[in-house]
């Protein structure tokens, strides 16, 4: 099976993505903890155009990553592997069981409590990290499962996107509202008008960012809105969908997704903060990006090939999903993200980090072993 170019670029974009952001995750809790603590913390929370510098990257420049998920989902659907029923409906079913039971099991700890909207914190999957520790193996993983992997996250970062539009939605403001999706609609009137030139559609993006931003809806949905308004065409080098794709790949993973790791993850770790990671929210994350996604990926694509609703590719066999389940639960930017949105008790919201951190990090190294055991053994 071939990779187009594109793809290519995107993974490896991604991978080398994943590296820098645990350099400047790894940078970040030292910086937090170390003698620059005030000067560190207080950069995040300067005031710039009357808002703070996180504010701005966390509902600004965040939207350009949404963006890009939104263009990468497009094609996916055009042309990619959710182009094909047959091919999407696996990482599908594992999409919706990486969603599901790990909710679920957050709930069974939480439900009720003040941490109950942190349900959605374990459903999300890191594009950057789970396909930069995939990439560790090179080529000892199939194709297939690098494919089966980006298709299922970029489900996932859907799902989270849904997810925060309705769940994370806590009044409307109708008239921002309605401006935005106007302005929405005259961007899709543009794209049958087979209008191809960027700068309208990037100009209307950023008017629908700022109604978006001031409805009541978090303003990251306009990036994914945005995309599916770019003229996709044939999906060639010349449409603009493809030029902006490539053009946001570097941008995204070298500049916005490491300065969103440094500005969300300078956790002050004071004495007794491991005590965070026994209360039920911290549980509830940690069994949801450790249990759950694995076990939710896993069983729901097996019942759905089991249903005959799809087919395990021919290189592909149980355990390799069983391995991507794994890597599918690391969280990391979307589960933090998630987190801010979900929370308003420092924390509350600090504790989830912290289990959101660690257990992306164990849930990276079982996936990354178990795949390697597995290919070891194939070899045998």
């Amino acid at each position: 099976m071939k990779l187009s170019y594109l793809y290519n670029d995107f993974f490896e974009s991604e991978k080398s993505g994943g590296l820098i952001l645990i350099f400047c995750t790894v940078l970040s809790l030292f910086l937090a903890n170390s003698a620059f603590q005030t000067p560190y913390l207080n950069f995040w929370h300067h005031e710039l155009a009357g808002h703070s510098v996180d504010h701005w990257i966390n509902d600004g420049l965040m939207v350009i990553f949404f963006l890009l998920i939104g263009l990468e989902l497009e094609r996916e659907i055009y042309i990619g592997e959710l182009s094909d029923l047959k091919s999407a409906s696996l990482p599908f079913f594992g999409a919706i069981g990486g969603m599901l039971v790990p909710a679920g099991l957050f709930l069974l700890l939480n439900a009720g409590k003040d941490s109950q909207p942190g349900a959605g914190i374990p459903m999300a999957t890191d594009i950057a990290f789970a396909i930069g520790v995939l990439s560790l193996l090179g080529k000892r993983v199939p194709v297939s499962l690098k494919i089966f992997l980006t298709a299922l996250a970029v489900m996932d970062d859907l799902g989270a996107i849904l997810v925060i539009a309705v769940f994370y939605t806590q009044s409307l403001a109708f008239t921002n509202l309605f401006i935005a999706l106007a302005i929405f609609g005259v961007l899709l009137v543009l794209n049958r008008l087979k209008v191809h030139n960027l700068i309208p559609y990037l100009t209307g993006g950023v008017f629908m960012w700022y109604f978006m931003l001031h409805s009541g809806i978090h303003a990251t949905i306009s990036g994914v809105l945005l995309a599916f308004a770019i003229p996709f065409g044939n999906g060639g080098e010349k449409s603009p969908s493809y030029i902006l794709q490539h053009f946001l790949h570097k941008p995204v993973a070298f500049i916005i997704l490491p300065l969103f790791a440094l500005a969300n993850t300078g956790i002050i770790l004071n004495t007794g903060w491991a005590n965070s990671l026994t209360q039920s929210n911290s549980i509830g994350i940690s069994l949801g990006l450790i249990v759950g996604k694995p076990l939710g990926i896993s069983l729901f694509a097996f019942i759905g090939a089991w249903l005959g609703l799809c087919v395990l590719p021919a290189d592909l066999k149980w355990k390799h999903i069983l391995g991507a389940g794994f890597l599918g639960g690391i969280g990391f930017t979307m589960s933090i993200f998630i987190t801010l949105l979900a929370f308003d008790q420092p924390a509350l919201i600090d504790g989830s980090k912290i289990a959101v951190l660690i257990s992306s990090f164990i849930a990276g190294i079982i996936g990354f072993l178990w795949l390697r055991s597995t290919h070891k053994k194939e070899r045998q």
